[in-house]
């Protein structure tokens, strides 16, 4: 029997996105934001507030990244979540991390997540159930290390997930199953 919890925020698992932006000198902001999802297979969108500094760089500089934080990463992608870049300028080095410039968008790539988008920013939804911060996937960067013939092993990238729950990172790896393929075995 099911019993009725105090939570509302029970979506899960829900992705840990590192939204990466350049500062107006350049140093590269980072944030860690969990309600993130897709819209489109190149659209992507992040419940993101206007208070946040990485939603003014983005509006400014028309460009964004999003990487997908891996377990091997877990303290920084924390401290990325857990510090404002209206309060620290310069949150990646402070982390220790290094970027390079995309070549596609105006703005940095994290070089230590081992996935990234790189995404043109297309509107900022403020409603009251607007969404935020819209964007277009314009190129997906990979490391060799977490490709399996072409596409993404997940059980190589050790993608982290939050829990609302309990306020916890879990690492995301082992298939147990296939979409679109598996249901079929139901069907009578």
């Amino acid at each position: 029997m099911k019993k009725n919890i105090a939570t509302k925020c029970a979506v899960f698992p829900m992705p840990v996105l590192m939204i990466a932006s350049y500062n107006d000198d350049n140093s590269v902001n980072v944030m860690n934001a969990a309600w993130g999802t897709m819209v489109d297979s190149d659209i992507i969108a992040l419940n993101l507030s206007e208070t946040h500094k990485t939603v003014k760089n983005i509006k400014k500089r028309k460009a964004f990244t999003v990487s997908i934080a891996d377990s091997p990463h877990v303290l920084e992608a924390d401290y990325f979540g857990i510090y404002s870049g209206n309060q620290i300028q310069d949150k990646l080095s402070a982390a220790k991390m290094t970027a390079t410039r995309s070549a596609l968008v105006d703005a940095p790539i994290i070089d230590q997540f081992p996935i990234c988008m790189e995404c043109e920013f297309i509107e900022f939804q403020n409603s009251q159930y607007g969404i935020g911060v819209i964007g277009k996937i314009v190129n997906t960067c990979a490391e060799e290390s977490v490709l399996k013939n072409g596409n993404v092993d997940i059980s190589q990238l050790n993608a982290i997930a939050y829990d609302p729950f309990t306020h916890g990172y879990y690492k995301i790896a082992e298939r147990v199953g296939t979409a679109f393929r598996d249901g079929k075995k139901l069907k009578q």
